[in-house]
């Protein structure tokens, strides 16, 4: 089997959909923005969490695998220019957190459903903004044009799989945020800063792959 082939095989046979559709919670994965320190929950008076889905999109490049990523567009009022996955909070239309990524995902880049090939999910992670947000791990197809929502998307990108997949990648850095110097996952890569819930739901995809 070639290179990719096991990479996918391995994605196949740990991100997968159970019988409840939904994955059994692991307790080694990172569960929030308050991962760090003495906060590994939400505060008892926080507002009820809203619930939202990104598309984690794999594609194959070769003898290699990609991820891609979006870059918010700079005059949004949240998480402006911020890197994240295509997706976003479920809206009354939407069945569960797996349809509003996949909606998402079409609104903002362009890539309709019928082009994604759905794996599995993740566990929920909870933002300090108030999401929670269920990523869902599918594979794109090489050649699909995307057609980026300028409303919404700067640009997006692709990232090789092997980098986002590399510990040597998971650093973290601290800032002072909400009256308190807060610690999160950080992994620059070529000019963009792929930080905070996006990077650590992706370290929460490699320990569902590698660390066993």
């Amino acid at each position: 089997m070639s290179h990719v082939g096991e990479l996918k095989q391995r994605i196949l046979d740990r991100i997968r959909f159970n019988e409840t559709g939904a994955e059994v919670r692991d307790p080694r994965l990172i569960r929030s923005d308050y991962h760090f320190g003495d906060e590994l929950n939400r505060p008892e008076n926080a507002n009820p969490l809203r619930p939202a889905g990104v598309l984690i999109p794999i594609i194959e490049r070769g003898d290699d695998l990609n991820i891609l990523l979006t870059r918010r567009a700079d005059h949004l009022t949240s998480h402006s220019g911020q890197v994240s996955f295509p997706g976003g909070k479920v809206q009354d239309d939407d069945v569960n957190a797996v349809d509003a990524a996949l909606r998402e995902t079409h609104e903002e880049v362009g890539v309709a459903p019928e082009s994604i090939d759905l794996i599995g999910i993740l566990d929920p992670y909870e933002t300090g903004t108030g999401f929670s947000i269920l990523p869902v791990v599918g594979f794109i197809a090489p050649h699909v044009e995307l057609t980026i929502d300028p409303g919404e998307v700067a640009e997006a990108f692709e990232v090789p799989f092997a980098f986002l997949m590399d510990p040597a990648n998971h650093t973290t850095e601290r800032m002072f945020w909400r009256g308190k110097m807060r610690e999160f996952y950080d992994m620059p890569y070529k000019g963009q800063r792929i930080w905070g819930a996006t990077a650590a739901m992706l370290i929460n995809f490699y320990t569902r792959l590698y660390a066993d």
